[in-house]
């Protein structure tokens, strides 16, 4: 298969798994990264894009990985790929780590330029907030197989990118939100039950988190892939402005109007700590980057989005 190529044959070609996934569509659809040739991988999923080549392929089979990717010519890979489903643990565990670990021997032989890898605040398990990127984590302490998928692949790639010329850059975003995030998350399950007037039940409320918009994600994995001076380090990534879940709520009922949570119906998950946001002095230091959505700004798009979905059905 060959590479849909833009013009400019200098310019850098960017492998993206999950490109049809929340993250990864966001990402691709950018207008920022136009001066990208893209190869999206994706399972059974077509984004029908102009001018980005995509491939059906399951990072976990690396034989099929190799074969159907070695022609091709990689500067760059985001690793974006992830199995939904986190009561899968099989599945979970081995799209999280034997695929990443697959891209990553994958880089090595390709001797990609910088491997971004997308990895999760989970990996930090139960610590006390805000959470910085020096803390080490021992991954016998961590109660979910994702957490441990995830913590795993970063070791990994810190202890392969030692023996070899491989950089990386491992991103640890907290809470992403935005347009098109799948209904069991957070915010659109707030969003999609007030949309309705419902009754839902919820916790408390009263756990602590950072809300990141998804733009603002985006923007910060452009400028890692661009940046040619920061490499071979962990950074979190997040809004910097922690906020009670109860108040997000309560944000999301003041726009649309509708909806009756019911507090206290959910008990908190016993791997669920009351406290987790990240502390981003490094992120800051290294990198220009700095969100810019407001919290209330991004929800009133997000609402948007689901109230559109939602008119799109009811025709």
């Amino acid at each position: 298969m060959e590479i849909v190529k833009k013009k400019n044959s200098k310019i850098a070609t960017v492998l993206v798994t999950g490109g049809s996934g929340f993250i990864g569509k966001h990402l691709i659809k950018n207008s920022k990264i136009k001066k990208w040739n893209i190869v999206s991988l994706s399972i059974n999923k077509k984004l029908n894009y102009k001018n980005i080549t995509e491939i059906n392929l399951d990072i976990v089979n690396k034989k099929l990985l190799f074969e159907k990717l070695n022609h091709l010519k990689i500067d760059y890979i985001i690793n974006l790929a992830g199995h939904i489903n986190h009561y899968e643990k099989k599945k979970t565990f081995d799209t999280h780590f034997k695929g990443c670990k697959n891209l990553i021997d994958f880089a090595v032989k390709k001797k990609v330029k910088r491997f971004i890898q997308i990895g999760s605040s989970v990996e930090y398990g139960f610590l006390s907030s805000p959470i910085s990127e020096n803390i080490t984590t021992n991954i016998k302490n961590l109660k979910s197989t994702y957490g441990k998928a995830k913590l795993k692949a970063s070791n990994y790639l810190i202890k392969i990118s030692k023996k070899t010329k491989l950089k990386y850059l491992i991103l640890r975003p907290f809470l992403i939100y935005g347009p098109g995030q799948t209904i069991n998350r957070l915010i659109p399950n707030i969003i999609t039950n007030s949309l309705k007037d419902k009754n839902f039940p919820c916790s408390l409320g009263n756990q602590i988190r950072d809300f990141l918009y998804i733009d603002d994600f985006v923007d910060f994995i452009i400028e890692c892939v661009e940046t040619k001076k920061v490499y071979n380090e962990i950074f979190n990534v997040g809004s910097d402005k922690p906020i009670k879940v109860r108040k997000v709520i309560n944000s999301i009922l003041n726009i649309t109007k509708k909806g009756r949570p019911l507090y206290g119906k959910v008990l908190l998950r016993k791997d669920e700590p009351l406290k987790l946001y990240p502390n981003l002095k490094k992120t800051f230091k290294y990198f220009k980057w700095k969100p810019k959505t407001i919290l209330t700004n991004g929800l009133v798009k997000t609402i948007n989005y689901y109230k559109r979905l939602n008119n799109k059905k009811n025709k």
